[in-house]
């Protein structure tokens, strides 16, 4: 499939947003992938994209991330993947005002920053696509996961506002929400949570020692885990089917918790969220 839009993708450096660089290239789209580290801004140009350093967390490297691309495509972002994020394992009490800081700087004031940035180019070429890439954990929250949990339910928030403020434009916005994924979310968590997460001094550790066993566990997770393709096929719908879908459900947890939260009472599904998310009881 040819075609001549462009893409601006964040966290290209593996997993979900690496595949869906690499689909949506294979597709005929312009990709413009970027990364924080600039080795793996260096990877993703030998590898032949069009890819920047853009660190979500410092709004110059946003800025200039985004003037650099449209220096190069005639001041034109036909679709926004907001992709790069990552998750900090903890009880909720053992969360510092820094750690949920540099938590909800990554996840959601890193994507409001860059998606405010392009939601005027959007409107003045008549065209956009913004799809942001939440989580099961958006609308189903488990325990000591707190600060991603509350990160993806602000996505969910600021999404579903600006698709109300936006509905009389031809900007199309939606949310991707998969379940367990392919990719290195686990090492990258477990460095959040050795960094942060002052485990010795916890009323939680033994929970957490559970925690961290699965976090060093090699291979799928959880159960029905899919590779981030599955992923990259909801894009697609996202991007070029001519009404988007505000929601997109990936792997069969997402659709299990979403049917569930519709039906059952707050009690039944606090009682098989626990136990989905591994609260840490032997």
């Amino acid at each position: 499939m040819k075609n001549n839009k462009n893409i601006l993708i964040t966290g290209c450096s593996s997993g979900i947003g690496y595949c869906v660089a690499h689909g949506l290239k294979e597709r005929g789209y312009r990709v413009f992938a970027t990364a924080r580290s600039e080795s793996d801004v260096e990877m993703l140009k030998a590898e032949g994209f069009d890819a920047y350093q853009l660190d979500l967390t410092d709004s110059n490297s946003i800025n200039k991330a985004v003037d650099s691309i449209l220096s190069t495509t005639n001041n034109q972002i036909d679709a926004l993947f907001n992709n790069g994020a990552y998750g900090l394992p903890g009880a909720v009490e053992d969360l510092t005002r820094e750690a949920l800081r540099v938590q909800f700087e990554t996840n959601v004031f890193g994507w409001i920053e860059l998606t405010n940035r392009i939601i005027p180019i959007m409107r003045h070429q008549s065209y956009g696509r913004i799809i942001m890439n939440s989580s099961v954990l958006g609308f189903a929250a488990m325990a000591y996961r707190g600060a991603y949990n509350a990160s993806k339910f602000a996505i969910e928030g600021f999404t579903d506002t600006l698709r109300l403020e936006l509905k009389d434009t031809p900007i199309q916005l939606s949310l991707i929400e998969p379940g367990p994924i392919s990719s290195k979310f686990r090492q990258n968590a477990k460095k959040a949570f050795d960094q942060f997460i002052d485990v010795e001094h916890s009323f939680h550790q033994e929970q957490y020692e559970a925690m961290e066993r699965r976090l060093n566990k090699p291979g799928p997770a959880a159960p029905f885990t899919l590779p981030p393709e599955a992923v990259l096929k909801r894009v697609i719908h996202a991007l070029e089917s001519k009404q988007a879908k505000a929601r997109y459900y990936v792997t069969v947890p997402t659709y299990l918790f979403g049917y569930m939260k519709r039906f059952l009472t707050t009690c039944m599904m606090d009682k098989i969220l626990a136990k989905a998310g591994g609260d840490g009881k032997r």
